[in-house]
């Protein structure tokens, strides 16, 4: 994958205020790469971008609610008149419930599928198109998008039916 993160390229995180999405957002910014910041937290969100804007990257964050198809619209619109269409997509944001799963609330059932599989759709729903758009007008151009889980998504654990 190191041949392809290249300096200049333009990278979407979800999930970027902490965890893997903020490490992800510090490995690409060594790489000198244009960093979309995505994040729920504002807070993480702010931190995120200020810790990488000191240290000289292109930083632009916005507080996405990936669930919601609006806010994942208008964050990419932002990229894309910005920077054009992103190089790399990664669908990072993702959530967990814990509990006894007939416990569970709609609400917790909402929650998680929206973040974990909606966000995923939306994600790849609207920045394909600009990728395919990017390489038809450019033969050179490469796009990926990459979807993340934690072993959640592989391994149901005790008490995390949702």
């Amino acid at each position: 994958m190191a041949q392809v993160l290249q300096a200049g390229h333009v990278a979407v995180i979800t999930g970027a205020g902490s965890g893997f999405g903020l490490a992800l957002a510090r490995l690409l910014a060594q790489r000198q790469m244009k960093l979309a910041l995505w994040d729920v937290q504002a807070d993480a969100l702010n931190q995120a971008k200020a810790e990488l804007t000191a240290l000289g990257h292109e930083v632009m964050a916005h507080q996405v609610d990936v669930s919601q198809p609006e806010a994942v619209q208008a964050a990419a619109k932002a990229v894309l008149a910005q920077w054009g269409a992103p190089h790399f997509v990664f669908n990072n944001a993702g959530v967990g419930a814990g509990g006894l799963v007939w416990e569970s609330t709609q609400a917790d059932w909402e929650w998680v599928l929206g973040v974990n599989l909606w966000g995923v759709i939306h994600g790849v729903r609207l920045f394909t198109p600009m990728m395919l758009d990017a390489a038809q007008r450019d033969p050179n151009w490469r796009g990926h998008i990459v979807n993340t889980a934690s072993m959640a998504g592989l391994v149901n654990m005790p008490n995390m039916g949702v």
